[in-house]
């Protein structure tokens, strides 16, 4: 059976070749030679042109516009409102080609200063509670900046090939033949996002990026949106771990804060592995099942993490941590 990671591994990997064949294939492309979207092969247009020109009906232009714009729009973002809704951020966490490179610098970082971003204050442990081994090694900064400079590269390319022709995009690289003006763009756009993947990645993502704002600002309306949730009475097994839930964060969070503090969450679920790993090691090989104190809960059982604020503290069921009503510990999410 395959681990969250790995399933989030092939829906992120999976994604982000769609993001870089979808120009070249005319899935999905705004090309400004035509001055109009492609989808799914076809001219994506409502009409204008036609109606000025007298081969359509301003009728038939109305429902162009109802069929190939505001229903379309109305889907994208009635779809976007509910899943963030109920989930947050998910689309960042499950998918966002953006983020995977966030995810894979940080990694990076790790290998070569044991931090995952410059700007992280102190190291992290070598060894840490969750079983996962850091030794820094300073030649691993050369890795980071050619992996920095490719996907800075590729991702510049990848965007000219959603507004210019792919084909055309593609040729003239391969033959060293770019225009001036295309040249320009893949520099700029490349520079751009050496410096944004290196310095400012993760601050993009939390206040930067429309898209992950937007979805935090539904999330945090619903109380009862899935979040991490922490088992506080049972806190003390935290006593002798070394905050490798927070460590393993990529969006460098502290998962046992309220819900406000998660504002920029991914549910990427990490921390939770991180902490049933340690909890798992606290069983010293008794072959007890081990239980994260971190799990994902939604209804009722989230608002101990999304109404605990400012005074409150509500009470939630047992059951919610996978404690059943004697105490045992039972099944979990």
């Amino acid at each position: 059976m395959l681990t969250t990671q790995s399933q989030r591994m092939i829906w992120r990997s999976c994604f982000f070749l769609l993001f870089i064949v979808a120009p070249p294939l005319d899935l999905f492309r705004f090309d400004l030679t035509q001055n109009h979207l492609l989808f799914l092969g076809y001219p994506w247009t409502l009409g204008i042109a036609e109606l000025q020109g007298g081969e359509i009906s301003a009728m038939q232009l109305a429902w162009n516009m109802l069929l190939r714009f505001f229903l379309p729009l109305g889907l994208i973002v009635g779809g976007g409102i509910y899943v963030s809704w109920k989930w947050g951020r998910l689309y960042c966490g499950w998918l966002c080609p953006h983020f995977s490179v966030v995810e894979i610098i940080n990694s990076l970082m790790l290998r070569a200063s044991g931090k995952p971003s410059i700007w992280e204050k102190n190291k992290l442990p070598e060894q840490q509670k969750d079983g996962r081994n850091i030794e820094p090694n300073k030649r691993w900064w050369v890795v980071t900046a050619i992996t920095v400079l490719c996907f800075s590269f590729l991702w510049a390319v990848v965007l000219l090939t959603y507004l210019l022709p792919p084909k055309e995009i593609y040729g003239n690289l391969f033959t060293l033949s770019l225009t001036r003006n295309q040249t320009l763009f893949i520099s700029v756009a490349t520079t751009l996002l050496v410096v944004e993947f290196t310095f400012a990645r993760h601050l993009f993502c939390r206040f930067g990026c429309a898209i992950g704002v937007f979805q935090s600002l539904v999330w945090m309306g619903n109380k009862k949106a899935m979040a991490v949730s922490f088992d506080r009475k049972n806190a003390k097994k935290c006593g002798d771990c070394d905050n490798s839930c927070e460590h393993t964060c990529p969006m460098r969070l502290k998962p046992r804060g309220t819900k406000r503090h998660m504002f920029t969450c991914t549910q990427c679920m990490q921390c939770i592995e991180s902490c049933e790993k340690v909890q798992r090691a606290n069983d010293h090989g008794a072959g007890q099942v081990s239980f994260s104190l971190l799990k994902m809960l939604e209804g009722n059982c989230a608002l101990d993490t999304s109404a605990r604020d400012f005074g409150n503290k509500p009470e939630v069921p047992e059951e919610c941590y996978g404690i059943d009503t004697k105490g045992k510990r039972c099944c979990s999410k």
